[in-house]
């Protein structure tokens, strides 16, 4: 069975030289599937199954190019990349990774935090330019500080138990059913956690229900001071909130894990993992954001260690063999 494999990493080619899968044919391409992409008219006839990343667009235009498609796996756990209504239309099944990374999240969160908190990256600049003074650059201690988690499923609970060990009180609004959760978090009402917490983590998959979840009103709603850190989905904030408030100092300092995939395309660099439509306005405002020294903005790197990309990779193929043998395995549609 042919499959098509798109956004290939350098660092995922040493899976394929380890691990072999003489069941399927399978291409490997560096470059992401949008409708820019010119395919043989074999590849677009024989092809079963595309295996792909988010930087891969696959609109109606693009499928509808595939005469036998059966499958698509995103090697992600977001799939709005993927037109679910044409797949569904169609009857192909759309496959993504449930869980990975929690452990690498986590940990990257954390680091997220100590950099803000502590002032790194504007010492870093600083020091850069032979400018120093250590007066900017006093931090505070996480010792007593209340960190309220907004999303607190696997990835949440292993930036709690880590949280304890820094002795911060752990609050949280809501959790999947965790046995003896209570035990090292106090569970209060939304609100209550807006207005208590020094520091603010979302981490959370994208739904209708919480677009922007935090937005203008949220921010009233926070003490002074505080921290907001977001290694989801970029649709949880409000981008101009956020920096309306960073100007205002309400906000001392944010770390955003994703930026959205349209901006990145319009600085003509490679896709960085957004899966959103870059409005205007979100444009002007992260190019306000990225020369803010108090704000940290990355690519998409919280999960990206080498065990998680070999885990992404390992159940991606397990999912496609499970559900080729009807197992539905997170299968989506």
């Amino acid at each position: 069975m042919n499959i098509l494999f798109f956004d290939l990493r350098e660092s995922e080619k040493h899976f394929f030289e380890e691990n072999a899968y003489p069941d399927f044919k399978i291409t490997l391409r560096e470059d992401a599937l949008t409708e820019n992409t010119k395919l043989t008219k074999e590849q677009y006839e024989n092809t079963c199954i595309l295996c792909v990343y988010r930087s891969s667009i696959l609109t109606e235009n693009v499928l509808k190019k595939f005469k036998n498609l059966r499958m698509i796996a995103t090697r992600s756990h977001g799939f709005t990349h993927v037109d679910l209504d044409y797949c569904i239309k169609n009857r192909i099944n759309v496959l993504n990774v449930e869980q990975y990374g929690e452990e690498a999240v986590a940990e990257f969160a954390l680091g997220l935090i100590i950099d803000l908190t502590r002032n790194i990256k504007t010492a870093m600049l600083d020091i850069r330019k032979k400018n120093i003074n250590p007066k900017k650059y006093e931090g505070e201690l996480l010792n007593k500080k209340n960190i309220g988690i907004i999303g607190c499923g696997k990835v949440g609970v292993k930036l709690a138990k880590v949280a304890r060990y820094f002795d911060m009180n752990v609050l949280v609004s809501s959790y999947k059913d965790i046995p003896q959760f209570e035990k090292f978090c106090n569970v209060v009402p939304f609100d209550k956690l807006l207005a208590e917490s020094d520091i603010i983590y979302l981490h959370m998959p994208f739904t209708t229900e919480n677009y922007q979840i935090i937005g203008a009103e949220e921010f009233q709603k926070m003490k002074n001071g505080v921290y907001i850190v977001n290694t989801s989905s970029v649709e949880l904030l409000n981008l101009e909130a956020l920096y309306n408030n960073l100007l205002s100092g309400k906000v001392l300092g944010a770390g955003l894990d994703i930026l959205e995939s349209d901006y990145i395309k319009g600085k003509n660099s490679p896709d960085l993992g957004g899966e959103t439509m870059c409005t205007k306005e979100n444009y002007k405002i992260t190019e306000k954001l990225l020369d803010m020294p108090n704000v940290l903005i990355t690519p998409h790197l919280a999960y990206n260690t080498k065990e998680y990309i070999d885990y992404v990779l390992e159940h991606t193929f397990n999912n496609i063999r499970d559900n080729l043998k009807g197992i539905y395995t997170n299968r989506i549609c």
